[in-house]
Formats: structure tokens, C-alpha cells, sequence
């Protein structure tokens, strides 16, 4: 077949890297409270419980609340309205919001055709906010998460917020802020250095380990390195913008690198490759990409245990989804020798 192309060349993104401690806050409560996947993460389940448990009883209450209604997306969506100096800007501009602003401001973008629902739900139209739980009726908490937003009371809403971001940071960030800053400020100029050198794309799956392609409503992409929710990248909209909130890279983790210690990446990609359940499972999908329940079907296992070993294989970046279908990332076993090396060639200071 013969193709005459007269459009015009495929553009792509901007690329825009930003970081800040408060960002290391917010996701830290989302870690927290997502029960769920703690067994995915490089921190054990133990360290989210002795952090819950170092927080004052008044604190720990706010955590629930955001555990019970999401409020931490509440916070990433403040955050990233603009490159916050310190606690103390984030939290006068939340107390200088008006009501009408905070709703707005608290609803996730689901598009630029739900702008004026966004905008009418944030008056009180409960048509409006009906519209907007329709039009993310299979997202996982969106639709409950959207009626909290557009019926708590605002004053509520933004007290919460206060003393949950104020709380959290005081007892977790505040100790240790330098440190952090440090961390994230050698991530960001490792990215920084390579806007130069890599397009937009490429810069994309460097720091995140996926290829993102454009979209049409998408004119940028905002990279955020975050080393609390390791090993995973968190991904939200706004207004023309994909944001990724990306794993700091091993390298970056410490000001001085023990040669004896391990990446965690390989740690991670080798915890996720010793099951025989899950070695299965990697194989199967060296074939072809197939679905839970085919999965579930050639193994004759219960439906939740594959979904448990399938999150330990998207955890380590060795599997990701197409929709419905899980695909085996192939380039990412491939890459593990070069991590062996890598780290066994790691020169000693000692």
C-alpha cells in the first residue's frame, strides 16, 4: 500500500524537571496508606508501620482521614500548581485559597472537555460532579474521592490538608531535610545534564524505566524524582501536562556509594525473579502478552495470588501492562547482566 503523507511531522514534549522535599511528603503519605502495596516496595512493611506509629496521635488521625478519602492526591495537586520555596509557602497558600479554588484545585484533571465540569462541581453543581464520577467510573478511587471533594466541608478540607502537610513533614522530612535535598538536587542535575543530550522521549524512559509517546492535549512532561515510593513512578495529569513522579536513581541515593552494596534495582528485579511461580509466569509472557485470566487459568491458581506475583514482576520493572493484557518488558531482563557487572566491578575505597 502506497501512503501519501500530507500532514504535518509528529511533534513531541517538553521536558521539564523539578524537585522538592514537600513532594517526598505528599508521597510518603500516599506510600503510607496504600496498604496494598507495601509487599511492591524496596521499604518493607515494617518501615511504613514504625512510621505511622512516630507520628503524634493528632497527626496519625489526619493520615487516617487521607487514608479513608485520598487526600494525599489533594496535596499533589497543590503541589504541583508551583515550585513551592519551603513548608511554610505551601501552607500559606493553602490558607490564602478560596473555597471555590480549593475544590477546584482538589478535583483531578480527567481532560480539557471536563474543564467546565470541573469548574461547576467546584460551585456546588451536583450535576456537574455526577459528570465528572462518570467519566472516571473505572478508575480505582476517583468517583469516591470526587463526591468527598465536592460535599466535605471546604474549611474541613483545608484544615485537614494543614495539618496533615504540616504533621507529616515536622516529624519525617524536617530531621532529615538536608540529606533529602541533597538526594533529590543530584537527581535533578543528573536529568538536567541530560536535557541536553537526550530527546524528550528518551529522557522520559531514562528516568522512568517506560516509554511515554505524545499525545495530542499534551504539550508537557514534568519529571519529579521522589526515592520514598521507590521502586515505582507515580503518574498524574494536569492541564496540558503529564507529570511523572520518578525513582531517584541508585546512583543518586547517597552522598557516598558503598561499592558492597548492591543496586536496588537488582535487588528488586532478582527478589522478583526467585519464585518458581513467577519464573512461570516470565516465561509465559516471553510468548505473548496474555491476560489475568489466562494467566490464572494455565496455572490453576487463585486469581488474587497471580495478581500478587504479577505486582512483584511490575514492581521491578520487569512486566507492564497493555491494557488489559500484562507484557513481558524483555530490554529489561537483558539489561540485567550489565547490573551484575556493573555492580561486581564496583571499585573498593577500602
Amino acid at each position: 500500500m502506497k501512503i501519501l503523507n500530507i500532514g504535518s511531522e509528529r511533534t513531541t514534549y517538553r521536558v521539564e524537571v523539578t524537585y522538592s522535599p514537600l513532594f517526598e511528603a505528599s508521597l510518603g503519605i500516599a506510600a503510607a496508606t496504600y496498604d496494598q502495596l507495601h509487599h511492591t516496595m524496596e521499604h518493607p512493611p515494617a518501615y511504613w508501620r514504625q512510621l505511622l506509629d512516630e507520628l503524634s496521635p493528632s497527626v496519625r488521625q489526619e493520615v487516617d482521614y487521607a487514608k479513608e478519602h485520598n487526600t494525599w492526591k489533594t496535596l499533589l495537586q497543590l503541589l504541583d500548581l508551583c515550585p513551592f520555596a519551603d513548608l511554610d509557602s505551601f501552607l500559606s497558600y493553602v490558607r490564602e485559597l478560596s473555597t471555590e479554588q480549593l475544590r477546584y484545585e482538589a478535583l483531578p484533571y480527567l481532560g480539557e472537555n471536563m474543564q467546565d465540569a470541573r469548574r461547576n462541581a467546584a460551585r456546588g453543581s451536583k450535576d456537574a460532579c455526577a459528570a465528572l464520577q462518570k467519566a472516571c467510573r473505572a478508575h480505582l478511587f476517583f468517583e469516591s474521592y470526587i463526591g468527598h471533594m465536592t460535599s466535605v466541608d471546604a474549611e474541613e478540607l483545608r484544615g485537614h490538608i494543614l495539618r496533615l502537610m504540616e504533621g507529616w513533614y515536622t516529624t519525617h522530612i524536617k530531621p532529615h531535610e538536608e540529606e533529602i535535598v541533597r538526594m533529590l538536587e543530584r537527581d535533578w542535575s543528573q536529568k538536567q545534564n541530560k536535557l541536553a543530550k537526550l530527546n524528550p522521549e528518551a529522557l522520559v524512559e531514562y528516568a522512568t524505566g517506560s516509554n511515554y509517546l505524545p499525545e495530542p492535549a499534551v504539550t508537557r512532561v514534568l519529571l519529579i524524582p521522589q526515592a520514598i515510593y521507590r521502586p515505582w513512578t507515580v503518574q498524574a495529569d494536569a492541564v496540558g501536562t503529564k507529570i511523572f513522579y520518578y525513582p531517584v536513581a541508585d546512583e543518586n541515593l547517597h552522598d557516598a556509594v558503598d561499592p558492597y552494596q548492591p543496586p536496588p534495582s537488582l535487588v528488586q528485579a532478582l527478589k522478583a525473579l526467585g519464585d518458581e511461580h513467577r519464573l512461570r509466569m516470565v516465561k509465559m509472557l516471553a510468548e505473548k502478552d496474555l491476560s489475568l485470566q489466562e494467566i490464572t487459568d494455565q496455572l490453576s491458581m487463585a486469581k488474587s495470588t497471580v495478581h500478587h506475583h504479577l505486582s512483584m514482576l511490575r514492581s521491578a520493572h520487569l512486566v507492564e501492562t497493555a491494557g488489559s493484557r500484562y507484557r513481558l518488558r524483555r530490554h529489561k531482563l537483558d539489561k540485567l547482566p550489565l547490573l551484575w557487572d556493573e555492580f561486581l566491578d564496583r571499585s573498593s575505597t577500602s
